[in-house]
């Protein structure tokens, strides 16, 4: 009863901390940055896992759940949330405390702000080492579901790097060496999402005439050679043009040149994790066969 009352107590301090975090940009109008759209989304995400998981839970309705439309256990699908969004609170914690919090009075809200975020990816990671402790079998809490999430994760902050990088610059300043790289990021984004979803319910897994893992190869070996390419291309373009285009602020060229080396970063990130995660369907397929 205690650990029960505790864990209820955790998800409405996690949806209040997500909310408030969420609720101070809000306020001052429409967020532009794309971090700071990034940071928004992610505190909307740990706001409604938080509110969702706990009105299931009450009314307990997770059991259902559980029977009709997911393939594993809802422990699982718990447990991997909330492993999920506590990466994705650090990301947006370190992020916001990065690019928006300073030392002056007018940034007291954003301090504010920041202080919320990070106390809902505490509140969050203490109910995800909860939940992990009961060791729950499934896809999403283990290393396959979370090395597909961190595949999605990373690409969505390069994706925030790469249009914070070109925006404001003409469009004969955007090679189509660098746009290549851009459709790179793009397609291969919401790939690992779905396969996701086809591992956690039923039915779409039921809608596939061929084997998900199987899939997964082919999708792993076209992604690897994707970034190989992007990472090649990517460095050699960028680090060339970024001087080019109309003339910037020394704060707004060294932004860029920021958003570059981040890109850069994140784009060879990415390319090891789906060679990882190539060699790991790889593994499972031959186990199968």
């Amino acid at each position: 009863m205690g650990i029960c009352s505790l864990s209820c107590f955790l998800k409405i301090l996690k949806g209040v901390f997500c909310g408030l975090a969420l609720l101070i940009p809000m306020f001052r109008g429409k967020m532009a940055n794309p971090f700071g759209i990034w940071c928004e989304f992610v505190w909307t995400f740990g706001l409604v896992v938080a509110v969702v998981i706990f009105l299931l839970e009450m009314f307990l309705c997770d059991k259902i759940v559980e029977l009709i439309v997911l393939k594993h256990s809802w422990a699982d699908l718990v447990c991997g949330l909330y492993l999920q969004v506590s990466a994705m609170l650090l990301v947006a914690s370190l992020i916001y405390c990065i690019i928006f919090v300073c030392g002056r009075l007018a940034c007291l809200g954003d301090i504010f702000c920041a202080i919320c975020s990070i106390i809902a990816f505490v509140l969050y990671t203490v109910d995800a080492v909860m939940a992990k402790l009961k060791c729950p079998s499934g896809y999403l809490s283990n290393l396959r579901g979370l090395l597909r999430f961190a595949e999605s994760l990373v690409a969505c902050v390069l994706l925030a790097s790469v249009t914070d990088y070109f925006m404001g610059v003409e469009k004969h300043h955007k090679p189509a060496a660098m746009v290549w790289c851009i459709v790179v990021y793009v397609v291969c984004f919401p790939v690992p999402v779905l396969i996701i979803l086809i591992h956690l319910i039923k039915l779409l897994g039921g809608l596939l005439c061929f084997a998900l893992d199987r899939l997964e190869v082919i999708f792993n070996i076209v992604a690897v050679a994707l970034y190989v390419s992007a990472a090649i291309i990517w460095p050699i373009f960028a680090y060339k043009n970024y001087n080019v285009g109309p003339a910037h602020t020394n704060r707004k060229h060294d932004r860029r040149f920021h958003d570059l080396n981040a890109a850069t970063v994140l784009t060879y990130v990415n390319l090891a994790l789906y060679v990882v995660d190539l060699i790991l369907s790889v593994i499972a397929l031959y186990k199968r066969i």
